[in-house]
Protein backbone atom coordinates (compact mmCIF):
# COMPACT_ATOMS: atom_id res chain seq x y z
CA UNK A 1 0.00 0.00 0.00
CA UNK A 2 1.60 3.48 -1.31
CA UNK A 3 2.33 5.66 1.72
CA UNK A 4 0.37 8.86 0.67
CA UNK A 5 -0.72 11.65 2.51
CA UNK A 6 -4.43 13.06 1.23
CA UNK A 7 -3.23 16.79 0.72
CA UNK A 8 -5.52 19.29 -1.40
CA UNK A 9 -2.99 21.30 -3.41
CA UNK A 10 -5.13 23.68 -6.26
CA UNK A 11 -3.68 24.65 -9.40
CA UNK A 12 -3.19 28.45 -9.51
CA UNK A 13 -2.58 29.71 -13.36
CA UNK A 14 1.67 30.27 -13.36
CA UNK A 15 3.12 31.57 -16.57
CA UNK A 16 6.09 28.94 -16.36
CA UNK A 17 4.11 25.87 -14.44
CA UNK A 18 3.67 22.88 -16.94
CA UNK A 19 0.17 22.20 -17.44
CA UNK A 20 -1.17 18.11 -17.56
CA UNK A 21 -1.67 18.47 -21.55
CA UNK A 22 1.98 19.84 -21.72
CA UNK A 23 4.71 16.94 -23.03
CA UNK A 24 8.16 18.08 -20.54
CA UNK A 25 10.87 18.44 -23.34
CA UNK A 26 13.09 16.75 -20.65
CA UNK A 27 11.34 13.49 -20.97
CA UNK A 28 12.57 13.83 -24.60
CA UNK A 29 16.59 15.20 -23.71
CA UNK A 30 16.51 12.35 -20.78
CA UNK A 31 16.03 9.28 -23.27
CA UNK A 32 17.33 11.24 -26.89
CA UNK A 33 20.43 13.27 -25.46
CA UNK A 34 22.52 11.71 -22.16
CA UNK A 35 24.32 8.96 -24.30
CA UNK A 36 27.72 10.95 -24.29
CA UNK A 37 27.09 11.76 -20.70
CA UNK A 38 28.96 8.62 -18.50
CA UNK A 39 28.07 9.95 -14.83
CA UNK A 40 24.70 10.21 -13.55
CA UNK A 41 25.07 13.06 -11.12
CA UNK A 42 25.78 15.33 -13.88
CA UNK A 43 22.89 14.22 -15.67
CA UNK A 44 20.84 14.62 -12.54
CA UNK A 45 21.99 18.09 -11.80
CA UNK A 46 21.07 19.02 -15.49
CA UNK A 47 18.06 17.13 -15.50
CA UNK A 48 16.62 19.45 -12.23
CA UNK A 49 17.92 22.76 -13.52
CA UNK A 50 15.62 22.45 -17.00
CA UNK A 51 12.51 21.10 -14.82
CA UNK A 52 13.29 24.76 -13.00
CA UNK A 53 13.71 26.42 -16.16
CA UNK A 54 10.60 25.10 -17.41
CA UNK A 55 8.43 26.24 -14.48
CA UNK A 56 8.60 23.00 -11.97
CA UNK A 57 9.33 23.97 -8.56
CA UNK A 58 11.87 22.03 -7.31
CA UNK A 59 14.07 23.23 -5.13
CA UNK A 60 16.08 19.70 -3.79
CA UNK A 61 16.24 16.50 -5.46
CA UNK A 62 17.81 13.02 -4.93
CA UNK A 63 18.90 9.64 -5.58
CA UNK A 64 19.57 6.72 -3.32
CA UNK A 65 21.04 3.84 -4.48
CA UNK A 66 22.16 0.61 -2.71
CA UNK A 67 25.35 -0.01 -4.27
CA UNK A 68 28.13 -2.77 -4.36
CA UNK A 69 31.32 -1.51 -2.75
CA UNK A 70 33.48 -2.99 -0.24
CA UNK A 71 33.39 -0.34 2.25
CA UNK A 72 29.94 1.51 0.97
CA UNK A 73 26.38 0.36 1.23
CA UNK A 74 24.69 3.24 -0.20
CA UNK A 75 25.09 6.84 -1.80
CA UNK A 76 23.34 9.43 -2.52
CA UNK A 77 23.16 12.29 -5.07
CA UNK A 78 21.91 15.40 -4.19
CA UNK A 79 20.98 18.71 -6.19
CA UNK A 80 19.79 21.96 -4.57
CA UNK A 81 18.50 24.70 -6.11
CA UNK A 82 21.33 27.24 -7.31
CA UNK A 83 24.19 23.92 -7.07
CA UNK A 84 26.12 24.02 -10.35
CA UNK A 85 27.19 20.50 -8.67
CA UNK A 86 25.49 17.77 -7.17
CA UNK A 87 26.83 16.43 -3.29
CA UNK A 88 27.67 12.68 -2.87
CA UNK A 89 27.73 10.67 0.14
CA UNK A 90 28.23 7.81 0.97
CA UNK A 91 26.76 4.99 3.54
CA UNK A 92 28.85 2.41 5.72
CA UNK A 93 27.62 -0.82 6.13
CA UNK A 94 25.43 -0.94 9.13
CA UNK A 95 23.75 2.38 7.93
CA UNK A 96 20.43 0.33 7.12
CA UNK A 97 20.20 -0.70 10.97
CA UNK A 98 20.60 2.98 12.03
CA UNK A 99 17.02 4.95 13.64
CA UNK A 100 17.56 7.62 10.74
CA UNK A 101 17.16 4.97 8.22
CA UNK A 102 14.55 2.98 9.90
CA UNK A 103 12.08 6.27 9.96
CA UNK A 104 12.45 7.85 6.59
CA UNK A 105 10.83 7.45 3.50
CA UNK A 106 13.71 5.30 1.72
CA UNK A 107 12.96 2.84 4.02
CA UNK A 108 9.24 2.87 3.36
CA UNK A 109 9.96 2.62 -0.63
CA UNK A 110 12.43 0.10 -0.01
CA UNK A 111 9.84 -2.00 1.56
CA UNK A 112 7.01 -1.55 -0.85
CA UNK A 113 5.80 1.88 -0.73
CA UNK A 114 4.93 2.87 -4.63
CA UNK A 115 4.78 6.28 -3.30
CA UNK A 116 5.63 8.64 -0.45
CA UNK A 117 3.83 12.35 -0.20
CA UNK A 118 4.25 14.59 2.33
CA UNK A 119 3.01 18.46 2.73
CA UNK A 120 5.47 20.64 4.61
CA UNK A 121 3.64 23.73 4.57
CA UNK A 122 1.21 25.43 6.70
CA UNK A 123 1.08 25.84 10.74
CA UNK A 124 -1.32 22.44 11.14
CA UNK A 125 0.18 20.11 8.82
CA UNK A 126 0.43 16.78 10.60
CA UNK A 127 3.80 15.15 9.76
CA UNK A 128 4.73 11.75 10.51
CA UNK A 129 7.94 11.75 12.77
CA UNK A 130 10.86 11.59 10.51
CA UNK A 131 13.67 13.98 11.21
CA UNK A 132 13.86 14.28 7.47
CA UNK A 133 10.45 16.55 6.72
CA UNK A 134 11.36 18.73 10.23
CA UNK A 135 14.84 19.16 8.00
CA UNK A 136 13.07 20.70 4.95
CA UNK A 137 10.66 23.07 6.70
CA UNK A 138 14.03 24.37 8.13
CA UNK A 139 15.28 24.55 4.70
CA UNK A 140 12.09 26.55 3.83
CA UNK A 141 10.54 23.89 1.11
CA UNK A 142 7.01 23.41 1.61
CA UNK A 143 6.02 19.79 -0.42
CA UNK A 144 7.89 16.33 -0.79
CA UNK A 145 7.35 13.28 -2.77
CA UNK A 146 9.83 10.45 -3.02
CA UNK A 147 9.15 7.56 -6.03
CA UNK A 148 11.06 3.83 -6.35
CA UNK A 149 13.14 3.93 -9.06
CA UNK A 150 12.94 0.19 -10.48
CA UNK A 151 16.18 -1.57 -11.89
CA UNK A 152 16.57 -5.26 -13.00
CA UNK A 153 16.07 -8.15 -10.98
CA UNK A 154 13.94 -6.18 -8.64
CA UNK A 155 16.71 -3.76 -7.16
CA UNK A 156 15.08 -0.73 -5.84
CA UNK A 157 16.24 2.55 -5.77
CA UNK A 158 14.80 6.39 -4.70
CA UNK A 159 14.28 9.39 -6.08
CA UNK A 160 13.54 12.55 -4.32
CA UNK A 161 12.12 15.94 -4.97
CA UNK A 162 10.93 18.73 -2.80
CA UNK A 163 9.17 22.22 -3.61
CA UNK A 164 9.35 25.76 -3.00
CA UNK A 165 6.27 26.58 -3.79
CA UNK A 166 4.36 27.95 -1.45
CA UNK A 167 1.40 25.86 -1.47
CA UNK A 168 3.60 23.03 -2.58
CA UNK A 169 3.94 21.01 -6.04
CA UNK A 170 1.08 22.06 -8.62
CA UNK A 171 -0.65 18.50 -9.76
CA UNK A 172 0.58 19.20 -12.96
CA UNK A 173 3.99 19.21 -11.52
CA UNK A 174 3.50 15.88 -9.96
CA UNK A 175 2.16 14.50 -12.86
CA UNK A 176 5.34 15.93 -14.66
CA UNK A 177 7.83 14.22 -12.19
CA UNK A 178 6.36 11.06 -12.12
CA UNK A 179 6.16 10.76 -16.18
CA UNK A 180 10.12 10.98 -15.95
CA UNK A 181 10.73 8.17 -12.99
CA UNK A 182 10.84 5.41 -15.51
CA UNK A 183 13.58 7.26 -18.31
CA UNK A 184 15.57 8.29 -14.62
CA UNK A 185 15.61 4.66 -13.86
CA UNK A 186 16.87 3.84 -17.22
CA UNK A 187 19.36 5.86 -17.76
CA UNK A 188 20.49 5.45 -14.00
CA UNK A 189 21.06 1.66 -14.21
CA UNK A 190 23.20 2.36 -17.59
CA UNK A 191 25.23 4.66 -15.12
CA UNK A 192 25.13 2.78 -12.09
CA UNK A 193 26.38 -0.50 -13.74
CA UNK A 194 29.17 1.09 -15.53
CA UNK A 195 30.27 2.59 -11.77
CA UNK A 196 30.06 -0.75 -10.75
CA UNK A 197 31.79 -2.19 -12.96
CA UNK A 198 34.47 -0.14 -12.75
CA UNK A 199 34.61 -0.12 -8.90
CA UNK A 200 34.94 -3.61 -8.70
CA UNK A 201 37.49 -4.54 -11.16
CA UNK A 202 39.73 -1.28 -9.41
CA UNK A 203 38.29 -3.48 -6.07
CA UNK A 204 40.21 -6.47 -7.76
CA UNK A 205 43.02 -5.61 -10.37
CA UNK A 206 43.72 -1.40 -8.83
CA UNK A 207 42.91 1.64 -10.62
CA UNK A 208 45.55 1.48 -13.71
CA UNK A 209 44.69 -1.57 -13.92
CA UNK A 210 41.14 -1.42 -14.12
CA UNK A 211 41.61 2.10 -16.43
CA UNK A 212 43.56 -0.08 -18.70
CA UNK A 213 40.98 -2.88 -18.99
CA UNK A 214 37.73 -0.91 -19.05
CA UNK A 215 39.87 0.99 -22.40
CA UNK A 216 40.15 -2.08 -23.66
CA UNK A 217 43.18 -4.19 -22.91
CA UNK A 218 41.11 -7.28 -22.70
CA UNK A 219 43.39 -9.28 -25.28
CA UNK A 220 45.72 -12.12 -23.80
CA UNK A 221 49.16 -10.73 -24.72
CA UNK A 222 48.43 -7.17 -24.68
CA UNK A 223 50.65 -4.83 -22.57
CA UNK A 224 53.03 -2.11 -22.20
CA UNK A 225 56.18 -2.21 -20.91
CA UNK A 226 57.05 -0.22 -17.53
CA UNK A 227 59.78 1.23 -15.78
CA UNK A 228 58.66 0.87 -12.17
CA UNK A 229 60.32 0.29 -8.46
CA UNK A 230 58.78 -3.53 -8.11
CA UNK A 231 57.81 -4.12 -4.08
CA UNK A 232 56.98 -7.73 -3.07
CA UNK A 233 55.57 -8.64 0.84
CA UNK A 234 55.09 -11.84 2.59
CA UNK A 235 54.19 -12.68 5.99
CA UNK A 236 55.85 -15.31 8.14
CA UNK A 237 55.26 -18.62 9.44
CA UNK A 238 51.53 -18.17 8.03
CA UNK A 239 50.98 -21.80 8.07
CA UNK A 240 51.31 -22.45 11.23
CA UNK A 241 49.31 -19.24 12.68
CA UNK A 242 46.33 -20.27 10.27
CA UNK A 243 47.04 -23.74 11.93
CA UNK A 244 47.05 -22.53 15.31
CA UNK A 245 44.87 -19.73 15.78
CA UNK A 246 41.01 -19.58 15.18
CA UNK A 247 39.32 -19.02 11.89
CA UNK A 248 37.87 -15.85 12.56
CA UNK A 249 41.52 -14.48 13.72
CA UNK A 250 43.06 -15.96 11.09
CA UNK A 251 40.89 -13.49 9.00
CA UNK A 252 41.28 -10.54 10.97
CA UNK A 253 44.52 -10.89 10.87
CA UNK A 254 45.25 -10.95 7.04
CA UNK A 255 43.18 -7.96 6.76
CA UNK A 256 44.57 -5.89 9.14
CA UNK A 257 47.85 -6.74 8.17
CA UNK A 258 46.96 -5.96 4.21
CA UNK A 259 45.44 -2.91 5.57
CA UNK A 260 48.86 -2.10 7.58
CA UNK A 261 50.80 -2.49 3.89
CA UNK A 262 48.06 -1.52 1.54
CA UNK A 263 46.99 2.16 2.87
CA UNK A 264 50.55 3.61 2.34
CA UNK A 265 51.69 2.29 -0.56
CA UNK A 266 48.30 3.50 -1.77
CA UNK A 267 48.68 6.83 -0.12
CA UNK A 268 51.99 7.23 -1.74
CA UNK A 269 51.59 6.74 -5.30
CA UNK A 270 51.60 2.87 -5.47
CA UNK A 271 49.35 -0.12 -7.17
CA UNK A 272 48.84 -2.75 -5.42
CA UNK A 273 48.52 -5.37 -8.57
CA UNK A 274 47.54 -8.36 -6.25
CA UNK A 275 47.43 -10.36 -3.28
CA UNK A 276 49.12 -13.66 -2.99
CA UNK A 277 47.87 -15.77 -0.33
CA UNK A 278 49.40 -13.69 2.50
CA UNK A 279 51.80 -11.85 0.44
CA UNK A 280 51.29 -8.97 -2.20
CA UNK A 281 52.71 -7.59 -4.93
CA UNK A 282 53.41 -3.76 -5.81
CA UNK A 283 54.61 -1.17 -8.23
CA UNK A 284 55.91 2.54 -8.33
CA UNK A 285 55.85 3.20 -11.84
CA UNK A 286 58.55 5.06 -12.31
CA UNK A 287 56.79 8.35 -14.64
CA UNK A 288 56.38 9.54 -10.93
CA UNK A 289 60.31 11.36 -10.28
CA UNK A 290 59.40 10.58 -6.73
CA UNK A 291 58.91 6.91 -6.84
CA UNK A 292 61.75 5.57 -5.05
CA UNK A 293 61.60 8.27 -2.46
CA UNK A 294 57.73 7.35 -2.31
CA UNK A 295 58.16 3.95 -1.89
CA UNK A 296 60.64 4.27 1.17
CA UNK A 297 58.25 6.74 2.60
CA UNK A 298 55.26 3.83 2.22
CA UNK A 299 57.71 1.32 3.85
CA UNK A 300 58.22 3.39 6.92
CA UNK A 301 54.55 3.65 7.89
CA UNK A 302 53.66 0.78 6.74
CA UNK A 303 56.69 -1.08 9.32
CA UNK A 304 54.69 1.42 12.03
CA UNK A 305 51.43 0.08 11.26
CA UNK A 306 52.47 -3.69 11.75
CA UNK A 307 54.44 -2.95 15.00
CA UNK A 308 50.77 -1.65 16.31
CA UNK A 309 48.94 -4.92 15.00
CA UNK A 310 52.23 -6.94 16.63
CA UNK A 311 51.39 -5.07 19.79
CA UNK A 312 47.99 -6.01 19.60
CA UNK A 313 47.80 -9.75 18.40
CA UNK A 314 49.97 -9.63 22.07
CA UNK A 315 47.58 -7.85 23.96
CA UNK A 316 45.27 -11.04 22.42
CA UNK A 317 47.82 -13.46 23.52
CA UNK A 318 48.54 -14.29 20.41
CA UNK A 319 52.85 -14.70 19.15
CA UNK A 320 54.04 -11.30 16.89
CA UNK A 321 54.47 -12.93 13.68
CA UNK A 322 57.40 -11.68 11.01
CA UNK A 323 57.14 -10.22 7.47
CA UNK A 324 59.54 -10.12 4.37
CA UNK A 325 60.10 -7.30 1.75
CA UNK A 326 62.01 -7.36 -1.12
CA UNK A 327 62.55 -4.23 -3.58
CA UNK A 328 63.49 -3.65 -6.96
CA UNK A 329 63.40 -1.71 -10.13
CA UNK A 330 63.58 -2.14 -13.61
CA UNK A 331 61.59 -2.49 -16.90
CA UNK A 332 58.06 -5.17 -16.65
CA UNK A 333 56.15 -6.50 -19.03
CA UNK A 334 52.67 -4.51 -17.96
CA UNK A 335 49.36 -6.67 -18.99
CA UNK A 336 46.89 -9.68 -19.63
CA UNK A 337 48.73 -13.52 -19.46
CA UNK A 338 46.84 -16.30 -18.75
CA UNK A 339 44.74 -19.31 -20.52
CA UNK A 340 42.11 -18.57 -23.23
CA UNK A 341 39.07 -17.75 -20.78
CA UNK A 342 41.15 -16.38 -17.46
CA UNK A 343 43.22 -13.83 -17.68
CA UNK A 344 45.15 -11.75 -14.97
CA UNK A 345 46.08 -8.52 -15.31
CA UNK A 346 50.12 -8.30 -14.06
CA UNK A 347 53.40 -7.44 -14.42
CA UNK A 348 56.35 -10.23 -15.06
CA UNK A 349 59.97 -9.83 -15.92
CA UNK A 350 63.62 -10.75 -14.55
CA UNK A 351 62.76 -7.47 -12.68
CA UNK A 352 60.02 -9.06 -10.46
CA UNK A 353 61.76 -11.78 -10.04
CA UNK A 354 64.47 -10.59 -8.33
CA UNK A 355 62.10 -8.37 -5.78
CA UNK A 356 60.78 -11.67 -5.16
CA UNK A 357 64.27 -13.59 -4.20
CA UNK A 358 65.05 -10.56 -1.85
CA UNK A 359 62.10 -11.25 -0.31
CA UNK A 360 62.90 -14.66 0.35
CA UNK A 361 66.27 -13.41 0.81
CA UNK A 362 64.96 -11.84 4.41
CA UNK A 363 64.45 -15.41 6.11
CA UNK A 364 67.83 -16.47 5.99
CA UNK A 365 69.94 -13.13 6.33
CA UNK A 366 67.62 -11.60 9.59
CA UNK A 367 66.34 -8.32 7.58
CA UNK A 368 62.52 -7.48 7.18
CA UNK A 369 63.65 -5.21 4.11
CA UNK A 370 66.21 -6.21 1.66
CA UNK A 371 66.74 -4.01 -1.34
CA UNK A 372 68.77 -3.85 -4.39
CA UNK A 373 71.72 -1.88 -4.89
CA UNK A 374 69.67 -0.78 -8.40
CA UNK A 375 67.03 0.50 -6.53
CA UNK A 376 69.12 2.23 -3.65
CA UNK A 377 71.31 4.20 -6.21
CA UNK A 378 68.56 6.28 -7.52
CA UNK A 379 68.13 8.04 -4.04
CA UNK A 380 70.30 10.68 -3.04
CA UNK A 381 69.91 10.05 0.73
CA UNK A 382 71.65 6.25 1.56
CA UNK A 383 72.21 6.97 4.90
CA UNK A 384 69.43 4.78 6.36
CA UNK A 385 70.36 1.57 4.10
CA UNK A 386 73.40 -0.73 4.72
CA UNK A 387 75.36 -2.68 3.03
CA UNK A 388 75.10 -6.19 3.01
CA UNK A 389 77.05 -7.06 0.14
CA UNK A 390 76.99 -8.95 -3.40
CA UNK A 391 74.77 -11.91 -3.01
CA UNK A 392 74.02 -14.05 -5.81
CA UNK A 393 70.27 -15.31 -5.71
CA UNK A 394 68.72 -18.27 -7.14
CA UNK A 395 67.89 -17.90 -11.03
CA UNK A 396 70.90 -15.57 -11.09
CA UNK A 397 74.11 -15.76 -13.16
CA UNK A 398 75.45 -13.24 -11.23
CA UNK A 399 75.75 -11.40 -7.76
CA UNK A 400 73.42 -8.18 -7.14
CA UNK A 401 74.63 -5.83 -4.76
CA UNK A 402 72.12 -6.22 -1.74
CA UNK A 403 71.14 -3.18 1.04
CA UNK A 404 69.08 -3.31 4.65
CA UNK A 405 67.28 -0.78 6.21
CA UNK A 406 69.34 0.56 9.16
CA UNK A 407 66.09 0.91 11.62
CA UNK A 408 64.61 -3.04 10.05
CA UNK A 409 63.86 -5.02 12.67
CA UNK A 410 66.32 -7.28 12.96
CA UNK A 411 64.67 -10.97 13.02
CA UNK A 412 66.23 -14.44 14.08
CA UNK A 413 67.38 -16.52 10.66
CA UNK A 414 65.30 -18.94 10.26
CA UNK A 415 65.74 -21.83 7.76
Amino acid sequence: MALVDSVEISDPVENNALWPHQRSNVLDWLVTQTSGNRYIDNIFVEMCVRLRDEGVSIARASMNFLVQHPQWRGARILWRNGQPEAAFDTYAYGSETAAEYLNSPLYDIHNGAEEVRQALHGPGVIERDYQIYRDLRQEGLTDYVAWPLQHTFGKRHVVTFASDRPNGFLASEIETLKSLVPAIALVSEIRLKNRMARTLLETYVGPHASQEILDGATRRGSGNTVSAVIMICDLRDFTRISDLWPRDDVIELLNGYFDAMAEPIEKHGGEILKFMGDGLLAIFPLNNADAATNLIAAIGEAQEGLKKLNENNIKRGHEPFGYGIGVHVGDVMYGNIGSRTRLDFTVIGPAVNIASRLETLTKTVGRRVLLSEDFVSMLEDKSTFESLGPRLLRGLEHPIGVYALRNSTIDPPTA
